[in-house]
């Protein structure tokens, strides 16, 4: 049975779609949206040639949806169209002057004397509205830069200043957890690195899973393999790519089970990058038993952070390992299925499947 917040959520959803359908003017700054597959986001108004609707994303800030790992569209310039709400303006103004210190030393008396707000009333309006605090926020976006200048820079020191790394031991006593690598293996795209992958054909779609000799690296679902396959050679352009490698074809056979609803009889390792929260959100979800749901705030609950239930849903929509990492499983208050990455389509049919099967093994 449909809940009225569901149709709510629903309602919104669709009224978005109408305006964005219409290049409604007046729905600039009232929210974006992101396009899937070319990995921008927009204003609703921009001239752009209309996506399908499966491949959209909507956010309430341009901020959190370059979080989400989006850019911003230059011919239409999302990030620079006034925000009608109060809480996301203000939101997105902390953003912004985050963003003008690449140092990251952002301190709340000086985000709430800059913006002449209370600093309780900034930090609560903040996590709200972004899921995160401004200092949780300026890490994330430091670690952006950081891959972003690694990739610019002749060299590692370069990078790291350019990042607002003030020393190397903060970068590196960082950087195997939120790289999966040394920084001067991710600059050079990997190079040194090998990396085997293989392509499953699943009920789903065709399904990408790579991996190193430490674990699976990405799990991705798609429509069409070449799509797959050049993603990959795109976030590592200099690694060695190894088709069928016999370790990874033997984690997909395990990893396409679980798509057919089956509990593996063991988990496969894992070497992704993630953040220290992330993790602890992604370690939360592979505990969920097969065939049982939580919701966002039950993850938030389980890593002893009730209130941080956006954070959350955002370690969710940035999981790079899809089925590995169950996120599927993971569902809104009222029951509804919430999003998913790979979309919702998909997400029903996980659950469908894992409902039926119980706990019949690979």
């Amino acid at each position: 049975m449909t809940t009225a917040l569901e149709m709510t959520v629903r309602s919104l959803s669709d009224a978005r779609w109408q305006a964005v359908q219409a290049r409604d003017r007046t729905s600039d700054g009232r929210f974006v949206y992101a396009v899937r597959s070319t990995g921008i986001y927009c204003r609703p108004s921009c001239p752009s040639r209309r996506p399908h609707r499966n491949r959209v994303e909507f956010f309430d800030l341009p901020a959190l949806a370059e979080r989400a790992g989006f850019r911003p569209c230059h011919r239409c310039q999302p990030d620079s169209a006034a925000i009608n709400d109060p809480s996301l303006e203000l939101a997105q103004r902390v953003c912004r002057l985050i963003d003008e210190r690449p140092d990251g030393d952002v301190r709340l008396g000086h985000l709430s004397a800059a913006l002449g707000k209370s600093a309780y009333y900034l930090h609560r309006t903040f996590k709200r509205v972004v899921g995160l605090t401004p200092r949780q926020y300026a890490a994330s976006r430091r670690l952006a830069r950081l891959k972003r200048e690694l990739r610019a820079e002749e060299t590692v020191s370069r990078a790291q200043f350019a990042a607002g790394y003030g020393s190397s031991s903060r970068l590196y006593e960082r950087a195997d957890q939120d790289l999966g690598m040394t920084p001067a293996t991710y600059q050079r795209g990997g190079v040194g690195a090998r990396i085997g992958y293989t392509l499953v054909d699943t009920s789903l779609g065709p399904l990408l899973v790579a991996g190193t000799e430490r674990g699976l690296c990405a799990v991705r679902f798609g429509d069409r393999e070449a799509a797959l396959t050049h993603g990959l050679r795109e976030e590592f352009p200099e690694a060695e790519l190894v088709r069928d490698d016999p370790r990874v074809n033997l984690w997909a056979r395990v990893v396409q089970a679980q798509v057919n609803g089956l509990k593996p009889s063991s988990l496969v390792p894992l070497d992704v990058q993630a953040t220290a929260f992330q993790w602890r959100v992604w370690r939360e979800l592979r505990r969920i038993p097969l065939g049982q749901r939580r919701t966002y705030r039950d993850i938030a609950t389980a890593i002893g952070r009730p209130r941080a239930t956006r954070a959350v849903a955002r370690a969710c929509a940035t999981n790079p390992a899809a089925v590995a990492i169950p996120c599927h499983r993971v569902v809104r208050e009222d029951g509804g299925l919430g999003g998913y990455r790979w979309g919702v389509e998909r997400k029903q049919a996980l659950l469908e499947r894992e409902t039926g099967n119980g706990e019949r093994e690979t």
